[in-house]
């Protein structure tokens, strides 16, 4: 029977951090029980780079040396593979505890969960935190859903600086159309998650929503070609998209018991003039970037009054959503 991987990691690991010189391959071969039963020479190999890349992955600091005998050696010292003792007050141990419960629903949950172990055993007085009541349960659960399938490779290449490439479908198109970005950071907003990045084709900062992103994320080979800024604030940019902070307003027919969302924005309610039946009202509401996205999605209940170009607008998405 196969060893395991983990097992294979780590008998390769302490090989290399017990050793008081550099080991080269062949001497690693025939002391890793797990490499011992491969009798291809180029299996071997392959298998030996692929776990030396996964321990160093895993923060393992390998060394690659020069032997006597002309061959490479390969160590880890144990002065450089030593990490510094661990000491985190109670309050900084709550913030860590209620960070990796809030990505409980997301891939990140194994390692945010291993993370909490290794800390516990090292000493961290999780249980101190003052976040768990005296049956044991949490008194604070917080929760952010991560269920885009777009969420995890962003992430990742947010992290990593790698470009990516995507269908994206805009509310108003009836089709997607592919899209060439620098990934710079993820961020929730009202329980949708959003992309910042820099739009190559486009030459500009743009913002999307995962939930519009179809297909595959596909890396793309190279170096960012756009500066990343220090702080991108993606929900800023987002709560302009429906008029928050706007200094315009646009007035708009809201048929009567439809629309609360923009009724507890309006900034002025009146009956509408000429509706004999009151079936609608007149509203005055807060005016900015992509007010016409948030109005298609009332449909009929919503007629825009002004200023004409927002009327237009809302009128060429309608088209779309009904020529799709």
């Amino acid at each position: 029977m196969a060893i395991a991987k983990a097992e294979r990691l780590m008998n390769l690991a302490l090989c290399l951090m017990n050793t008081r010189r550099p080991l080269s391959k062949r001497e690693l071969r025939s002391s890793v029980e797990a490499y011992r039963e491969i009798t291809s020479e180029d299996a071997f190999n392959r298998m030996f780079e692929r776990d030396k890349d996964d321990l160093r992955e895993l923060g393992l600091v390998i060394e690659t040396v020069d032997a006597l005998d002309g061959e490479t050696g390969y160590v880890a010292r144990r002065d450089r593979n030593r990490l510094p003792e661990i000491a985190l007050d109670a309050e900084e141990a709550a913030a860590l505890s209620l960070a990796a419960k809030v990505w409980q629903q997301a891939r990140l949950a194994g390692a945010a969960s291993g993370a909490l172990q290794k800390l516990r055993a090292a000493g961290v007085p999780f249980e101190e935190s003052g976040y768990e009541s005296a049956e044991g349960h949490s008194v604070i659960e917080p929760r952010i859903p991560a269920h885009e399938p777009a969420f995890e490779p962003l992430m990742l290449a947010a992290r990593d600086r790698r470009p990516v490439s995507f269908d994206y479908r805009k509310s108003n198109a009836v089709r997607p159309e592919p899209r060439h970005v620098e990934p710079w950071a993820l961020e929730c907003w009202r329980g949708h998650w959003y992309l910042a990045g820099w739009d190559r084709e486009r030459a500009a900062r743009r913002v999307f929503r995962l939930s519009r992103i179809t297909g595959r994320i596909r890396s793309r080979g190279g170096e960012f070609t756009a500066e990343v800024p220090d702080h991108v604030d993606v929900r800023q940019t987002v709560a302009s998209w429906a008029g928050e902070g706007a200094t315009a307003t646009a007035r708009i027919r809201l048929r009567r018991g439809a629309g609360y969302p923009l009724r507890a924005k309006a900034v002025e309610t009146m009956p509408a003039p000429g509706d004999r039946a009151a079936e609608w009202d007149e509203l005055e509401i807060p005016y900015g970037h992509g007010l016409d996205d948030w109005l298609v999605e009332f449909g009929p209940d919503v007629v825009v009054l002004a200023p004409g170009e927002l009327r237009d607008d809302v009128v060429d998405r309608l088209r779309a959503v009904a020529r799709g």
